[in-house]
C-alpha cells in the first residue's frame, strides 16, 4: 500500500473543505476527506475545516466525531470562511442549487451530491454557474459515486477498449425494502417539495448515470411507469434527516421500518425539510406521500441500444440490490453492487464450447483505484468509493481540469428524470429526452 510520507503531506498546498449537511452522506463524504491523503499521494493535502448544519449541539458532535475543525449553523457563513476553499453540498436537493450557486459566485470549487437538484430548472442554473466559474479555474462536480468502483472502473474502460462491440441493450436494477412498513414516518425523502422525487431520484439517479456512464452516450427517450403505494403516513415525533425516525402514532422503533442503506440520497441540513408539511390534515397525525415509491421505464440510447430500468423502495428484501448488465455483439458485462469485487464478463468471440461467463476479481494493483490499496485478493467495500472520489476532484483542482461527473452531467441526468415523470404523466408515452 503505498501510503504518502507524513512529513511530504505536511509541505503540500493546503485544500480546505467546508461541507453542509452532517448525517449519513456527512458521515460516508467525511470518511472519504478524512482517509484520501493518507491512502494516496495527491498534490493538494485536504483539511476538514469546518462542516454546516442547523441543529447547533449535534454538528458539533458531528465535527468532534469526523475531525472537521469547526461547526457552523449557517451555510452562508460556512461560504464566507477563509480556510474554506471547496464546498461539499450534502443537503436535501431542495438546498442544492442555492449553496452550489452561492459557492461559485464566492470563488469555491463545489462537490454536490446527487440528483443534482430537485429540478430541471434548477440543475440548468447550477450547469451555468458551473460553466461560469470554470472560467475562472473554479472546479464542480456531482457525487454519482458508484462510478468510482474499481469494478465499475473496469467496466467503462472495458467498453471504451471495444470488448463489447456495438451496444445493444442494458437492463439495470436498484432495489430497496425501507418503505414496506406502511408505519414508517413521512420524512423529507418523501416530500416533494425537498426531495424532488422518491425512488426515482434517490435511486433512478444513480443507475441512469451509470448506465449512461459505462455505455458511453446518452439517453434518447423514456417509456415510463411510476407508483406510490402506501399514499398516506404518519408524521415523525420529531425533526428528522430522513434515515430513520419515529412516528406520532407511537409505534415502536422496530416497527418504523430499517435504517435504508447508501442509495438513499443527502442529509439534513439548512434548507431541509422535517416532514410535517403543508398538506398534512388538520388535528391529523399524518400526512400525504407527494413522491414515487418505484418507477418502472424502458429506454432508447442514442445510437438505438435499448434500456431497462427499475428503481424501488417497496422491494422485500432487497437492502441496497444495484445490478448492470450491458450486452453488446462481442460481449457482456455484468456487475452487482452486494459482490462490489467483482465484473462478470462473457466474451463471445471465444468459441461456444467452453465459452460463458467468467469472474473477474478486481482487486489487482493495474485494475482502477487499486494500487494505492491492499495486496491482491483483498477487497475494498463502499465507503472506499468516496475515497476514490475525493482522489480524483482533488487531482482535478491541482491540474485545472474539468473533473466529471460535471454538473453539465448531472443536469442531462436531471432531464432524464424529468422525461420519465412526463411519460408516467402521460400514460407511458414515449417521452424524447430534452437536449
Amino acid at each position: 500500500m503505498g501510503q504518502p510520507h507524513q512529513g511530504d503531506e505536511a509541505a503540500k498546498p493546503p485544500l480546505g473543505v467546508g461541507m453542509v449537511g452532517y448525517a449519513f452522506m456527512g458521515a460516508a463524504h467525511s470518511q472519504g476527506w478524512r482517509t484520501v491523503g493518507r491512502v494516496f499521494d495527491l498534490p493538494r493535502r485536504p483539511v476538514l475545516a469546518a462542516v454546516c448544519g442547523r441543529d447547533g449541539q449535534a454538528v458539533r458532535a458531528m465535527a468532534d466525531r469526523h475531525g472537521w475543525g469547526a461547526a457552523e449553523t449557517d451555510w452562508r457563513a460556512l461560504i464566507a470562511r477563509d480556510d474554506v476553499d471547496l464546498v461539499d453540498i450534502c443537503t436535501p436537493g431542495d438546498s442544492h442549487a442555492e449553496i452550489a450557486v452561492a459557492a461559485l459566485a464566492a470563488g469555491k470549487h463545489v462537490l454536490c451530491e446527487k440528483p443534482l437538484a430537485n429540478t430541471v430548472d434548477e440543475a440548468e442554473a447550477m450547469a451555468a454557474a458551473a460553466a461560469s466559474a470554470l472560467g475562472r479555474g473554479q472546479m464542480s462536480m456531482v457525487g454519482f459515486n458508484y462510478r468510482r468502483l474499481p469494478a465499475t472502473a473496469l467496466a467503462r474502460t472495458m467498453v471504451a477498449e471495444g470488448r463489447l462491440g456495438a451496444l445493444r441493450h442494458v437492463r439495470v436494477t436498484y432495489l430497496q425494502d425501507w418503505l414496506v412498513d406502511p408505519e414508517f414516518p413521512l420524512t423529507w425523502r418523501l416530500r416533494r417539495e425537498t426531495a424532488g422525487s422518491g425512488a426515482l431520484g434517490d435511486l433512478g439517479a444513480h443507475i441512469v448515470d451509470l448506465a449512461q456512464y459505462l455505455a458511453g452516450e446518452p439517453l434518447g427517450g423514456v417509456s415510463a411507469l411510476t407508483e406510490t403505494f402506501v399514499r398516506r403516513r404518519p408524521l415523525p415525533m420529531r425533526a428528522s434527516s430522513g434515515l430513520s425516525a419515529v412516528p406520532q402514532t407511537g409505534a415502536s422503533a422496530a416497527g418504523t421500518g430499517p435504517v435504508p442503506p447508501s442509495g438513499s440520497g443527502e442529509d439534513s441540513g439548512p434548507g431541509s425539510g422535517s416532514g410535517s408539511g403543508s398538506d398534512a390534515v388538520p388535528g391529523s397525525r399524518s400526512g400525504a406521500v407527494t413522491v414515487d415509491d418505484a418507477a418502472l421505464f424502458t429506454a432508447r440510447f442514442a445510437s438505438g441500444a435499448l434500456a431497462s430500468f427499475e428503481a424501488s423502495r417497496f422491494a422485500t428484501g432487497r437492502k441496497n440490490s444495484l445490478r448492470i448488465e450491458l450486452n453488446g455483439e462481442r460481449g457482456s458485462l455484468a456487475f452487482d453492487l452486494e459482490r462490489l469485487n467483482e465484473l462478470a464478463y462473457h466474451d463471445h468471440t471465444e468459441p461456444a464450447s467452453h465459452a460463458g461467463f467468467r469472474r473477474i476479481l478486481v482487486t489487482e494493483p493495474d485494475h482502477p483505484y487499486l494500487d494505492a490499496w491492499w495486496p491482491p485478493g483483498h477487497g475494498l467495500g463502499y465507503e472506499h468509493t468516496f475515497v476514490h472520489q475525493a482522489r480524483d476532484l482533488v487531482q482535478a483542482i491541482a491540474a485545472g481540469r474539468p473533473p466529471t461527473p460535471s454538473f453539465a452531467d448531472g443536469l442531462q441526468v436531471q432531464r432524464v428524470l424529468a422525461a420519465v415523470e412526463e411519460s408516467a404523466e402521460k400514460n407511458s408515452l414515449y417521452t424524447p429526452v430534452a437536449v
